[in-house]
């Protein structure tokens, strides 16, 4: 069976960063990913390389940041007064917070702290760059009644 749209999907897959050939993040020793094709669950770029393809295929392919996660937007970045730091320890880089836009919530990160100022980053940590995934097909299939109704939950 092939991978189409509202079929389930189950891969390994290796991410690397394109250009330093730099690891990101792995499925290999762990849980593969099983997802619903077609709905948005995993990058554009990914999908697109993953469709028509069936269990057994071995993929490489390299995600521009339009088909990955996205262009880096520098407006995203901010240098905050540290008074505005509500949470009751102390901030560190790498601290994960969501805020609350004009646009709706917002995952930052915290990116530098000063004896003044806190930087948060508001860009996926994968934004503007290009990435290497080696995708390996494990299985597909029809999805349940209640997987089409209510998701993979």
């Amino acid at each position: 069976m092939d991978i189409a749209d509202r079929r389930i999907a189950t891969v390994h897959f290796t991410l690397t960063d394109a250009d330093s050939g730099a690891p990101i993040t792995s499925t290999r020793g762990h849980e593969p990913l099983t997802y619903m094709h077609g709905t948005g669950g995993i990058a554009r770029g990914l999908e697109q390389a993953l469709e028509g393809r069936r269990a057994g295929d071995r993929i490489d392919v390299v995600v521009a940041p339009a088909d990955g996660f996205g262009p880096r937007h520098e407006a995203l970045v901010q240098t905050l007064p540290r008074t505005m730091w509500r949470a009751p320890a102390q901030p560190k880089v790498g601290d994960r917070l969501e805020t609350t836009t004009a646009k709706g919530p917002l995952d930052v990160v915290v990116t530098a702290v000063e004896a003044d100022t806190i930087t948060v980053d508001g860009n996926h940590p994968l934004a503007g760059r290009r990435v290497r995934a080696e995708l390996e097909v494990l299985a597909v299939r029809v999805p349940t009644p209640d997987e089409v109704q209510f998701g993979l939950g």
